[in-house]
């Protein structure tokens, strides 16, 4: 999607491919302070990876309702951001939706600009004592406001739960990267990424012990992903990235077309935004997915 971006009267066609044009800027501008070969040595020396697939698969047979990944996420495009004056003193703010006696969704948010790191020591904590599987956290900062920074301090807090790197990734520079803060997971997007370029990734973080989850939102980029060998985890998003409209009924729609290949296949497929109430959940857990 960024192509033309070099042509400097170019106008973005949507909101994807402006935030692919500024990742392109924050990687060079990354890779210039710290060259790849020096990030690879650094996620040489990172605790081994987690197990997220693994996780996630323990949860779901546990509680018989999807996984759950807890995000934390400061902003985004779609809605701003979350959370402007946050009380340190009231750490975290929660939305609880119950599905069963023993799992809920819990979405918890937090701004950045004005939590210490012990702060946010505690809401990973409330996150793995509210139920969730693993977290997923945002690393890009102009759309989200979030950072790598946040990750390592996740990951040296001591959650147990995996944590998943949620970028968007175009280059194997920030893979590296990612696995050197501590991430066991990291996030591909079919719309960002060439075939050849997912396959050449998903190789990569097999080589680092990474789960990779690939995220989909048509039936094109679907059958593209199934058509990849080695693909384990998928995620369908019910939320377009060119315009950042949601329709949940996207999961179901998907799942219909193709749920059957995803099961020979053995993959475990994630259900992504829109989903804010009990019966959101219920609705793409009875279209097949293993986690929210």
């Amino acid at each position: 999607p960024s192509e033309g971006s070099g042509d400097d009267k170019a106008v973005p066609r949507n909101i994807l491919e402006q935030i692919v044009w500024d990742k392109e800027v924050e990687v060079s501008q990354r890779k210039a302070k710290k060259p790849l070969k020096s990030v690879v040595e650094s996620s040489e020396h990172a605790p081994p990876a987690r197990d997220f697939i693994g996780a996630l698969t323990a949860a779901h047979r546990r509680n018989g309702v999807p996984a759950l990944i807890a995000e934390v996420k400061k902003a985004s495009p779609s809605r701003g951001v979350l959370r402007e004056n946050f009380n340190p003193v009231g750490f975290f703010y929660s939305e609880c939706i119950t599905l069963s006696s023993s799992c809920a969704v819990l979405i918890i948010t937090y701004d950045t600009t004005d939590v210490g790191n012990w702060r946010q020591v505690e809401i990973a904590q409330a996150y793995e004592k509210n139920g969730a599987a693993c977290l997923s956290i945002l690393t890009d900062e102009k759309h989200f406001q979030g950072s790598f920074e946040n990750l390592e301090t996740v990951r040296n807090s001591g959650v147990q739960c995996p944590l998943l790197c949620k970028e968007f990734v175009i280059d194997i520079w920030q893979i590296y990267y990612a696995r050197s803060k501590g991430a066991d997971a990291i996030l591909l997007i079919a719309a960002v990424l060439p075939d050849l370029d997912m396959k050449y990734m998903l190789r990569i973080c097999k080589n680092l012990g990474m789960t990779a989850l690939i995220e989909v939102h048509d039936e094109k980029e679907l059958d593209r992903v199934l058509r990849i060998d080695g693909v384990e985890l998928i995620g369908i998003n019910n939320r377009s990235l060119e315009t950042f409209v949601v329709d949940t009924s996207n999961t179901r729609m998907l799942m219909e077309k193709r749920g059957d290949i995803i099961k020979e296949k053995g993959i475990l497929v994630v259900g992504e935004s829109g989903l804010f109430t009990p019966d959101d959940v219920a609705y793409v857990h009875s279209a097949g997915v293993s986690a929210v």
